[in-house]
């Protein structure tokens, strides 16, 4: 499976800066926008690191399923009493729009951006294995740190994986992608965990 995308260049991404700090934060940010923006399934909503001289934190990004879907879901955002510090979709913004062009362009061309929510996530939770993961969501490869594919094939699809409940992809060249490293019997576990615990458990 992939993101949203649409050959015709409508801009199907959208942008949001709202100041937050730190990935944690993001997380709270992108389920709070699922809910109030009441995003259809098959939304990707991904964060953004944020390193420049004027703006050092996270941003957000939103892929909508279709055009209809981006433009209600910009009605509905540029619409909130609370201003962000800037949203952009396509040509269009407002506010600071530097850091949430940025993750807007990443996630456009899956350059970057660490998937929060996206199809199949709630299906991520105990233990599953290698080809769950790949055959229920989004995500369209798995690699193992420290551990090069032979033959250039990712890990057995019978591996268990224990999802500690968090499983964060990320946009490389292209594919949504799932870094695991070892884990005890035999297992794989992603290789970013919960901080302390995993965020925003009451959306799963």
């Amino acid at each position: 499976m992939t993101a949203p995308h649409d050959a015709s260049g409508v801009h199907l991404v959208i942008g949001v800066d709202a100041g937050t700090a730190t990935l944690r934060q993001a997380d709270h940010l992108i389920h709070d926008l699922v809910d109030r923006l009441d995003l259809p399934p098959g939304t990707i909503a991904c964060t953004h690191l944020i390193r420049t001289a004027e703006r050092r934190g996270t941003a957000v990004s939103l892929a909508l399923p279709n055009a209809e879907a981006a433009e209600a879901a910009w009605r509905r955002l540029t619409g909130l009493e609370e201003p962000y510090v800037g949203v952009v979709l396509g040509e269009r913004g407002y506010g600071a729009q530097g850091a949430a062009r940025t993750a807007a362009t990443e996630h456009e061309h899956r350059t970057g951006g660490r998937a929060v929510v996206y199809s199949g996530v709630e299906r991520l939770t105990g233990t599953v294995t290698v080809a769950d993961v790949l055959a229920l969501t989004a995500i369209d490869r798995i690699t193992v740190v420290g551990a090069p594919p032979a033959d250039g094939d990712g890990p057995d699809p019978a591996t268990p994986v224990l999802t500690r409940d968090h499983v964060r992809p990320e946009w490389q060249d292209g594919r949504l992608t799932l870094a695991l490293v070892p884990a005890a019997g035999g297992a794989l576990a992603p290789f970013e965990v919960p901080n302390p615990t995993p965020c925003c458990a009451d959306h799963v």
